[in-house]
C-alpha cells in the first residue's frame, strides 16, 4: 500500500538473540501473539528453523547481528543477519558424525529460503515459513 501501513504485515525488529534457545522463546510469543490457534506442527517448524538460523550465525558465521519476524498472510518471515559474508553451504551428511543438517532443515522446512550478501557487513538471510491457523 503506497502512502500508507500495510497492516497485513506486522514486524518485530530486536535485539538480536545470542542462542537458539532465546530465538525460540522469542518466536513462540511472537507466534503466540500473531498466529493464533496456529497448528502445532507449522509452530514447531518455525521455531526448528529460527533456532537452526541462530545456532549457525553464532557457530560459522560470527555471531548474530539482527534479528526480524514478520507476519504475513500465509505464514512468518524470519530474518537472521550474521556478521559473516560467506553463503550458507550444505555439507554432505555424515550420520557418525554430529551436525551438518542445520541449513538442510531450514531449506526443507521454508517455502522461501534468501540470502543477501551485504559487502563489508555481513548476510542477511530471510526464510518464509506458512503457518495455517
Amino acid at each position: 500500500m503506497r502512502g500508507g501501513r500495510d497492516r497485513s504485515r506486522e514486524r518485530l525488529s530486536i535485539r538480536p538473540p545470542q542462542s537458539g534457545e532465546r530465538a525460540r522463546d522469542i518466536t513462540r510469543g511472537f507466534l503466540r501473539a500473531k498466529k493464533p490457534g496456529a497448528y502445532q506442527a507449522d509452530v514447531d517448524a518455525v521455531l526448528l528453523g529460527v533456532s537452526e538460523l541462530v545456532t549457525n550465525a553464532i557457530r560459522h558465521a560470527g555471531g548474530v547481528t539482527g534479528f526480524r519476524l514478520e507476519a504475513e498472510h500465509e505464514g512468518v518471515a524470519v530474518e537472521v543477519s550474521d556478521a559473516s559474508v560467506r553463503r550458507p553451504r550444505t555439507v554432505e551428511i555424515n550420520p557418525s558424525v554430529p551436525g551438518g543438517f542445520g541449513w538442510l532443515l531450514v531449506r526443507e522446512l521454508a517455502s522461501e529460503v534468501t540470502v543477501a550478501l551485504r559487502p563489508g557487513k555481513g548476510k542477511t538471510i530471510r526464510a518464509a515459513f506458512p503457518v495455517r491457523t
